[in-house]
């Protein structure tokens, strides 16, 4: 059965349930791949006050289902930033559907080529979706891979 999913623009609204959309995806998903220090340091980026900043200067979109935000992605200038989902909706759609929403937004605005600082835990996801990595980028011990491709 297909999700009833709806991709939106964000509002302030959604500031805390994006906010605990992200942390429970460190916390659950990117906990395999990066220290628990890493994972609380990165966390405290993305409190409620930090996301209603994000709403301000990116194109920030949430995926919902019923009432409940269940994922999100923003787009600051040629960049991919801040993809996340529910543990709990990962592996339905919901990433993929967010990123064409996010190729969308980048056309419009005449990207041609989306860049994406990736987790370690989310460059598969990406590589599915075309992108390959060019680079590492280290911040202390977190690893980030840069990921590029064309927008068609």
């Amino acid at each position: 059965m297909a999700l009833a999913l709806i991709i939106r623009p964000a509002s302030e609204d959604d500031a805390e349930p994006v906010s605990r959309v992200i942390v429970a995806a460190l916390r659950e998903t990117n906990a395999r791949d990066y220290a628990p220090d890493i994972i609380a340091r990165v966390q405290q980026s993305f409190s409620p006050s930090a996301m209603l900043q994000f709403f301000r200067k990116r194109q920030v979109f949430v995926a919902v289902v019923g009432n409940r935000v269940v994922g999100t992605a923003s787009l600051d200038g040629a960049v991919v930033r801040s993809v996340f989902v529910d543990p709990a909706f990962q592996g339905r759609h919901v990433g993929r559907r967010l990123m064409s929403r996010i190729e969308d937004a980048a056309r419009a605005n005449g990207v041609t080529v989306l860049t994406v600082p990736s987790s370690v835990t989310a460059e598969p996801f990406y590589s599915r979706l075309g992108f390959q990595a060019v680079r590492n980028s280290f911040h202390g011990d977190e690893r980030t891979v840069i990921m590029e491709r064309p927008l068609r």
